[in-house]
């Protein structure tokens, strides 16, 4: 059985480029995960693990201020949610039909590199950047902001690209098919419950 790992050792292999995997506990008591990589070291392998094995859809996690800076539009005009969706993007250049792993990388490679402008990016692409809501878990314990504060804890830029983990009939895994998807693929798992505590502290 895979073990729970501390958020220090997380935060090392997220600082060397390394997929993790978080475990998301509901208010209902349910548990659900999402694989997740810094922006800055996603790579087109870490896309296609993504895509073929974790299964849901792939996001990109982005401060307000980065989506500012990169004047992207809400998909949904007026949305009040925390984490909202900004259109799709695909990077303007440097790519084919934007829809490979390495296109989709290339996409998220231009969107994190602070040289690039709002016009090195076109709509509608095949990344989806979600904005985080300000504060991180101390605010909201998404996916979204665990990821943020999981690379800005890290020490590299604050962004990550991740997905939900779905199950072999397409839902989201229960606590034990996410443990043994860990063990499978050597993924260190961590709890964002766990991420909060080391916030506060």
């Amino acid at each position: 059985m895979t073990e729970i790992s501390s958020i220090e050792a997380l935060l090392g292999e997220l600082r060397h480029g390394k997929l993790c995997l978080m475990l998301n506990e509901n208010s209902a008591g349910g548990v659900t995960g999402f694989v997740m990589v810094g922006a800055e070291h996603c790579a087109a392998d870490h896309i296609a693990f993504m895509a073929r094995q974790a299964k849901g859809l792939i996001c990109l996690a982005l401060t307000r201020q980065r989506c500012s800076e990169l004047e992207l539009p809400l998909m949904v005009e007026g949305d009040t949610s925390a984490s909202p969706f900004t259109l799709s993007i695909e990077a303007a250049s440097g790519i084919d039909t934007g829809i490979s792993a390495a296109d989709r990388a290339r996409t998220v490679s231009v969107a994190v590199d602070a040289a690039s402008r709002p016009s090195d990016l076109v709509q509608p692409g095949h990344i989806f950047p979600i904005a985080a809501a300000e504060g991180g878990v101390l605010t909201r314990t998404g996916p979204v902001e665990a990821s943020i504060d999981m690379a800005t804890l890290s020490g590299i830029l604050p962004s990550a690209v991740f997905t939900e983990v779905l199950d072999d009939q397409g839902a989201v895994g229960g606590i034990g098919f996410l443990l043994d998807f860990a063990t499978r693929y050597s993924l260190m798992v961590g709890r964002v419950s766990d991420l909060v505590t080391y916030r506060l502290a």
